[in-house]
């Protein structure tokens, strides 16, 4: 704006310089009948404000009064032979200006006025304008963000079901705060670099949405752990997908856990590898029923298949403490075969033999 008012200064100045020219030429009579010299036009609105500033100038700078000699039809005599030798060479300057419609240098931009926020628009302009729609404030579901939320887009299209998610406590208000690129792309180059299949990684955030806030190195460092206790990667990868939770645990919570196995069930490091390969969320579920039912893990599992294929044979494979005639697993592992056939099963143990001959 200071400079625009300087430029508007300097104009002024010129065009009094202008008039001062012709004042001597007045007092000597020159005519009585010249025509008024042409000054500056009304102010013109802020849309038009470099083109009238170019017009001011030119009028300046070539503008001139009428002698008494004028033609009869209406033309004027050369201004040079009437301006002052300063006009005159303010006119040669005139003459190099570029061309009104030209566009505006970047450099005069700074010139124009800004824009006011109450300013007047037409209705064409402003049905031209395009409002994004506002975020709800508070939702009980996910699925009213997906529109404004490329993460949740994103992650819909990955195969995360949103409506699971929400359930799982915090978990919704997680997942708004993260992004796509910068906090979720990583963690899936990890879980496939695991052996996350990509048609499981849906699936598995679904189950786990937690992990996107685990820092990457925790993770890589409780994989490795993993490796330390002679997993291959396969089984690692198995252990993952079955157990989505298991990576949230950190080294000292995993090694406590196959201590407890191995410790508690008098099992070797093989035997509690293989545990845990076939029943990996024993390493991430509560220890209290495992504790309340150690027998079950010392006993053959070809012992327990067989007792429960002969009560399901008999239509005694009752598991439901809620419903009569309940078997507790530990009656169904700890009783000697005589006492399991007479009180569990209601047969003899000569039927249970017969049994086992027909698998």
């Amino acid at each position: 704006m200071a400079s625009w008012a300087r430029q508007v200064s300097r104009w002024c100045c010129l065009l009094q310089s202008a008039r001062a020219a012709e004042f001597p030429g007045r007092l000597s009579g020159r005519s009585s009948s010249t025509q008024a010299c042409r000054g500056f036009t009304p102010l013109p609105s802020r849309n038009d404000v470099l083109p009238w500033r170019w017009q001011a100038y030119r009028r300046v700078c070539v503008g001139s009064c009428s002698p008494s000699g004028s033609a009869k039809d209406g033309s004027f005599s050369s201004p040079e032979s009437t301006l002052p030798s300063p006009v005159k060479q303010e006119q040669a300057k005139a003459e190099t200006l570029p061309d009104l419609n030209a566009k505006i240098p970047y450099e005069d931009w700074d010139d124009i006025p800004p824009s006011s926020a109450l300013e007047e628009i037409s209705e064409e302009e402003a049905v031209q304008i395009i409002a994004e729609p506002l975020l709800p404030l508070q939702s009980s579901t996910l699925r009213d963000y997906v529109d404004h939320s490329e993460t949740l887009a994103k992650l819909v299209h990955l195969g995360v079901d949103l409506s699971q998610v929400e359930k799982r406590q915090k978990a919704g208000q997680l997942l708004l705060t993260l992004d796509f690129e910068k906090d979720i792309r990583k963690i899936l180059l990890f879980l496939k670099d695991v052996g996350v299949e990509d048609n499981q990684l849906g699936p598995f955030l679904t189950k786990n949405p937690y992990i996107l806030a685990e820092d990457l190195e925790t993770l890589e460092t409780r994989v490795a752990y993993l490796k330390s206790k002679k997993f291959g990667k396969a089984e690692i990868a198995q252990m993952v997908s079955r157990a989505p939770y298991l990576l949230l645990f950190s080294v000292e919570r995993l090694d406590n856990r196959l201590g407890f196995f191995k410790n508690e069930l008098g099992l070797s490091v093989k035997k509690t590898k293989d545990l845990v390969l076939r029943l990996p969320r024993l390493l991430t579920g509560k220890l209290e029923p495992v504790k309340e039912n150690l027998q079950v893990f010392n006993s053959k599992l070809l012992r327990i298949k067989e007792r429960h294929m002969f009560l399901t044979f008999l239509g005694r494979a009752q598991y439901d403490p809620a419903q009569p005639s309940y078997i507790s697993l530990d009656q169904l592992v700890s009783l000697p075969d005589e006492v399991f056939c007479t009180e569990i099963a209601k047969a003899s143990i000569q039927d249970f033999e017969k049994f086992l001959k027909t698998l």
